[in-house]
């Protein structure tokens, strides 16, 4: 089998007709971009409001935690039947299906009349989550063109970051409005949003898009098996930087640094804010250059590099004494996730290949990366307790390294950079 530019070892990439010549992006990834930012933008006005929300039903702080928590959970539960419902029934039909199940649950959310009722839907949304993000990926994986899925996987990271940014913003000009109306807000910009792809997708009736779905549907052989994906050491290793990449990035960062910012400093609750914000910052200053270089270089070199100036910046951050270091250590952070990201899902894209189902595949990153995000706050929350922030930063930074070294087997075979 002939690899593409920079494809990781043992992966079935066709090499380019015309090296140099980047194809365009297709139409249906555009869609699903915008999609992504809508969604994101939702996501972004509730997120603060949910545990607030949960309050006002006189329940304690730690019970407000879990309605945050149980998304996630439900999320890495359900991973395993997304990823073969989309191999059994498509990747459009799975994502749209998804998209409005979070409509549905978060429109729930908003008639919520207590506590467990808002839990119940809030989980029931984690459901339709994992079924629009692992059945959007297999569907990027297969329609991406090898020379520029470092690109690809680049826009789609960042319509998500300008959605977190964005939503935020959006909901505190909502503060008035109460708790309920920003869900029915986003319950139906969700339904916008599926009917966006839902139409998008079957208008385009080119041959492509139609007979692959036929296809893949239809045709387990078309499917990518985890006995596959195993055997490659990039997906190995994807694995074990996706775990560590959800303990810092999704858990830690959400978690932990508000925490230890109300603790350190003084005016810590305002700084709290700010260092989520500075790190999008960072992340999204990495976005705008990883994808190219992701393109041209491969996906070990940018993984190693952004997940050690992660790990090293997390590492840090729990020990940083004053506000400047707290922050550029914050931004830093953020770069590092920012550059590894779009070459992280491109390496996982060049396992599935153009024009197979990487549904089960895709699930099981999804599932290590949620992982990493739900027991990383909680292990490293012990550790904060009992030895305090620092160490459980360093503890933290320690997980990411450990993601470097799981790369370090990996080798690419190159072919003629594509710029």
């Amino acid at each position: 089998m002939s690899t593409s530019p920079s494809a990781p070892e043992g992966t079935g990439q066709s090499a380019p007709a015309l090296p140099g010549k980047r194809p365009p992006i297709p139409r249906e990834i555009r869609v699903l971009i915008a999609a992504a930012f809508v969604i994101a933008i939702g996501f972004g006005l509730i997120a603060p409001i949910l545990p607030q929300f949960a309050t006002s039903f006189n329940v304690g702080v730690a019970a407000a935690s879990v309605i945050v928590s149980i998304f996630a959970f439900t999320r890495l539960l359900f991973a395993p039947v997304s990823g073969k419902l989309t191999e059994k029934l498509g990747e459009p039909t799975v994502y749209v299906t998804g998209v409005m199940t979070v409509a549905a649950s978060t429109i729930l959310c908003g008639f919520a009349q207590d506590y467990a009722q808002l839990l119940l839907f809030r989980g029931l949304g984690g459901l339709g989550s994992t079924m629009f993000t692992v059945s959007a990926m297999a569907l990027i994986a297969r329609l991406s063109p090898p020379e520029i899925r470092g690109r690809i996987a680049g826009f789609y990271a960042g319509a998500f970051l300008l959605g977190n940014v964005a939503g935020p913003v959006l909901g505190s000009l909502m503060i008035g409005l109460g708790y309920r109306i920003p869900f029915f807000i986003y319950g139906g910009a969700l339904v916008v949003a599926s009917a966006i792809v839902f139409f998008s997708l079957a208008a385009s009736k080119s041959s492509r898009l139609a007979n692959e779905a036929s296809r893949v549907a239809h045709n387990k052989a078309a499917a990518v098996s985890l006995a596959e994906a195993f055997s490659f050491t990039t997906f190995r290793a994807a694995l074990v930087s996706g775990f560590a990449n959800g303990w810092m990035a999704f858990g830690i960062r959400m978690s932990l640094i508000p925490l230890f910012a109300v603790a350190a400093f003084k005016d810590g609750a305002e700084l709290a804010g700010l260092a989520l914000a500075i790190f999008a910052v960072g992340n999204g200053a990495a976005l705008t250059i990883s994808g190219r270089f992701t393109d041209k270089h491969g996906r070990r070199l940018p993984v190693m590099l952004g997940l050690i100036v992660a790990s090293v910046a997390t590492a840090l951050l729990g020990w940083a004494d004053n506000v400047p270091l707290f922050i550029a250590l914050s931004v830093i952070a953020g770069a590092g996730t920012g550059f590894m990201g779009p070459a992280q899902q491109a390496a996982i894209a060049d396992i599935v290949g153009q024009g197979r189902n990487g549904g089960k595949v895709l699930a099981s990153f999804q599932m290590a990366t949620d992982f990493g995000s739900i027991i990383g706050p909680l292990l490293a929350g012990m550790i904060a307790d009992r030895a305090g922030f620092g160490w459980a930063f360093t503890v933290s930074g320690v997980i990411g390294i450990i993601g470097v070294i799981a790369w370090l087997p990996v080798r690419e075979k190159r072919g003629p950079a594509v710029s």
